[in-house]
């Protein structure tokens, strides 16, 4: 993998999260498999974690650290169907990473809230939006937030692999993970600090192996 050097990079910085050196390798394959076959990702968390669930997707739908021009095919057919604006669309564009936050979807999200159940706001859109061979990252400090967990549940049910970010101990989550990212930590704060290089290193990896 030519990116492994971005994970050493991570490990050399935060020798307490070499424990999990084969866990994010693992999840590199996974989603590098899903998005070369066609499939997504789906990140659901709560407070904080609902923003770094939103930070993953930003990072996996544009340029986060590399340059992802879009395909010669998509830009000659751009300026083909409008000339001018077209031009400007293929210089400006970037290749994105299919990937979907289920935390922003307010009237949705407010809608299942109310009508069958809080603790089923992300079930919900796994529900709708996974298939077979996406992939659903979960976070959650704890790992007992329930409704991320029944979130899992879904997916696991619809043949999606489901990966997880937790605290030390992997809570309730521990069961529903095909992968277990759980860092070193059970302060809220302090799993959430650990959280942030973790991902940044999966984005980093799964960027270099696609696009170069």
């Amino acid at each position: 993998m030519n990116s492994k050097y971005i994970l050493d990079e991570l490990l050399n910085r935060y020798n307490n999260l070499r424990f999990l050196e084969e866990s994010v390798l693992k999840t590199v394959e996974v989603i590098l498999e899903t998005f070369r076959s066609g499939g997504k990702v789906l990140v659901c968390g709560n407070g904080g974690s609902c923003s770094d669930a939103d930070h993953i997707v930003g990072e996996l739908m544009k340029s986060f650290e590399g340059h992802r021009s879009l395909a010669e095919e998509l830009q000659k057919e751009l300026v083909r169907l409008s000339p001018e604006t077209g031009k400007m669309l293929a210089e400006k564009l970037q290749q994105g990473l299919p990937a979907i936050s289920l935390t922003v979807h307010s009237a949705l999200i407010t809608a299942i809230a109310n009508d069958i159940g809080g603790e089923l706001i992300f079930a919900q859109q796994v529900t709708g939006l996974g298939n077979q061979g996406d992939v659903l990252i979960g976070l959650s400090t704890s790992g007992n937030s329930q409704n991320v967990i029944n979130a899992m549940i879904v997916a696991k049910a619809k043949g999606m692999t489901t990966i997880g970010l937790t605290g030390e101990t992997g809570g309730k989550m521990r069961d529903c993970c095909d992968i277990l990212l759980n860092v070193p930590e059970r302060r809220t704060a302090y799993v959430q600090e650990l959280h942030l290089p973790v991902y940044h290193t999966i984005c980093m990896m799964i960027e270099k192996e696609i696009f170069g």
